[in-house]
């Protein structure tokens, strides 16, 4: 498994406005330049985090972005899965319209190891909340760029 970079970059972006938090908006080019990722891709991004609720935008020439909710109240799991859908290691373990019928998966003797799988790596992102991150060694740039 692998997450892609709209994860990733996800999480950076979220991660960037954490640390600012209570401070107001954070222009877009501000994310982009103090993470060095690219402003274009990280506004299809910052959407789908504004769809799912996570953060909240102003627009205009003094527009941005800021937390809808409090660092300590937004996992990485979170953050994840709105980026990039549920996490599943494999195809039988999605739910709903993206479940892929499978004939075995009821007699599938590793199917269950996948689950338990998927459920750790779930609780771990879900134990991370963006304030854990800031509270980190002092380091102010994540390491997914690029």
């Amino acid at each position: 498994m692998k997450l892609s970079t709209k994860g990733r970059y996800s999480v950076t972006a979220l991660y960037e406005l954490a640390q600012h938090y209570g401070q107001g908006i954070v222009p877009l080019k501000s994310i982009a330049v103090s993470q060095g990722l690219s402003e274009n891709y990280l506004e299809q991004l910052m959407g789908t985090m504004r769809k799912a609720g996570l953060v909240t935008s102003t627009r205009g020439a003094q527009g941005g972005y800021e937390l809808a909710r409090a660092p300590e109240d937004i996992t990485i799991c979170d953050i994840i899965t709105a980026a990039e859908g549920p996490i599943a290691l494999v195809d039988c373990l999605l739910e709903g319209e993206k479940a892929a019928h499978c004939a075995r998966a009821s007699e599938c003797v590793t199917r269950g190891i996948w689950e338990k799988v998927c459920d750790s790596i779930n609780d771990v992102l879900a134990s991370i909340t963006l304030a854990d991150l800031c509270k980190g060694d002092g380091r102010k740039r994540m390491g997914c760029a690029g």
